[in-house]
């Protein structure tokens, strides 16, 4: 547990020989202090009024003093005897306060240590020895605190799905990433105390083959639980010509069979067509597999394929699939490169593309349903939103409105989750209200100023990461508003 204040105070009412104005912050209980400003200490005042979410105005409340209550107090204090004490009254600060205590913003971190349980299980992935397409379990899962948050589907130890059983009206959504990892949300207890789930998993993006599946329920405070451990196999029909893209042994021979599925020759794909071929690909932007970029730069892949001994194949047809990033997605072919005669080749991206998995397969005949060599890259594309914020200078008790949309495309039906985030020049983002985007992207906010200026604000739009939405979070262009 963890807790961070944000506030700004004075004492300008001053003190008398047995009376002072003061304020403080206290937890768990009201006489264990954790930060104070007493006038006849010679305090007038902490933290910066001007700029709320500056440093100067962070309080760190320790986990020794965090509890169910956080105290915080402006007021006249002093001894009772010989006479009981009594302030000075007729001063005070420019809003006319002898002793104030301005509470800017308050991020609260909550730990659970009893995890959820499952039970209830079934399911044609609970039980059947062979799956395929999408495979569906179903069982009960209670959480005694924070609630149910989702569902992971792990193979072979790598998280491949995840699924929210209930989004409990919107509130058991993430709001925001944290630097430890975990989700964030904006109620004490977001997700539903149980659930009655029945999920789908999409096998199509696993390959063929036995794998090790593990199915768990996660809650909104990170502690997970079982619902499903055991070994599968998976087997998918390969469609002709979608060329199993590494799910047949290199070097298989093009002479087992054609499309239509009969024994015979079909034609050598490209000069020096090999079953032995290398193919190589890499972007041109980084050597690593997986490239994370913003929305709108276009990308560039380059790739070769060479017969054993380095001989280039010249000529041949590279088939190139690419895997949406989203839940359910399926693979869509994508217009295939041919190498020349020195076997290289490239694929220009476009910018508005969203993330996705390439697959490229090489096929040493035309004809064959098993690949060659094949390669896999990752592209992970930040979200990309534009934000508009009029007017761009107000005051206290007015507003200003937030409009704007979200560039790319495959938005989910029901809209996009988004939070909007603001700041101090400098300082750092905080989390002030979630709203969510349209089906076409389109999202309209409004805030309206509680505290007299002047002051400098920065404002973004954060889209976060979703199961059903193609994009790595992103952030929108930052725009300043002053307050008067």
């Amino acid at each position: 547990m963890s807790a961070s204040l944000w506030r700004a105070g004075d004492t300008d009412g001053g003190a008398t020989a047995n009376a002072t104005y003061q304020f403080w912050i206290a937890a768990p209980s009201q006489t264990s202090i954790v930060d104070e400003c007493i006038s006849a200490l010679n305090c007038n005042g902490k933290g910066d009024s001007q700029q709320p979410l500056s440093i100067a105005n962070q309080v760190v409340v320790s986990g020794a003093h965090l509890g169910s209550h956080i105290y915080i107090n402006a007021s006249c204090g002093g001894a009772t005897e010989p006479e009981p004490y009594e302030c000075k009254p007729g001063s005070g600060d420019p809003n006319g306060y002898a002793a104030v205590v301005y509470l800017y913003a308050a991020d609260l971190t909550l730990e659970q240590t009893a995890g959820p349980s499952a039970g209830g299980v079934g399911g044609e992935l609970a039980s059947a020895p062979s799956i395929s397409g999408t495979s569906d379990v179903t069982f009960t899962a209670t959480d005694p605190g924070s609630g149910v948050y989702k569902v992971a589907f792990s193979i072979d130890g790598q998280v491949v799905q995840t699924a929210a059983p209930d989004e409990n009206g919107g509130r058991c959504k993430n709001v925001g990433q944290t630097t430890d990892g975990l989700p964030a949300f904006l109620y004490l207890q977001p997700c539903p105390a149980s659930v009655s789930a029945d999920l789908g998993f999409d096998t199509t993006r696993v390959a063929n083959g036995t794998h090790h599946l593990v199915v768990s329920v996660i809650d909104a405070a990170g502690n997970a639980a079982p619902v499903l451990d055991r070994n599968v196999t998976i087997a998918n029909p390969i469609p002709p010509g979608a060329s199993a893209l590494g799910s047949g042994p290199a070097g298989s021979s093009g002479q087992t069979s054609g499309t239509n599925g009969t024994a015979g020759p079909t034609a050598p794909n490209g000069s020096n067509a090999s079953a032995q071929a290398v193919l190589a690909v890499s972007w041109t932007a980084t050597r690593r597999e997986r490239l994370s970029t913003r929305y709108g730069r276009a990308q560039t892949i380059t790739g070769q394929l060479t017969a054993p001994g380095g001989a280039p194949i010249g000529g041949a047809q590279i088939d190139l699939v690419a895997l949406p990033s989203y839940a359910g997605a399926r693979s869509i072919a994508m217009p295939s490169p041919y190498t020349g005669q020195d076997g290289r080749f490239a694929v220009n991206l476009p910018g508005g593309i969203s993330s996705r998995t390439l697959r490229f397969a090489y096929r040493s005949h035309l004809g064959d349903t098993l690949s060659a060599a094949t390669r896999t890259l990752t592209l992970s594309v930040e979200a990309g939103i534009a934000l508009s914020i009029s007017p761009r200078t107000a005051s206290v008790g007015h507003s200003i409105f937030f409009r704007g949309r979200l560039l790319g495309g495959s938005i989910p039906r029901g809209g996009k989750q988004l939070v909007l985030e603001a700041r101090s020049p400098g300082g750092s983002w905080m989390e002030f209200n979630v709203i969510r985007a349209d089906s076409r992207g389109r999202y309209r906010a409004r805030y309206r100023f509680r505290f007299p200026g002047p002051a400098r604000y920065q404002f973004r739009v954060l889209s976060e990461a979703e199961a059903a939405y193609p994009f790595a979070p992103g952030a929108s262009n930052v725009v300043g508003v002053r307050e008067r």
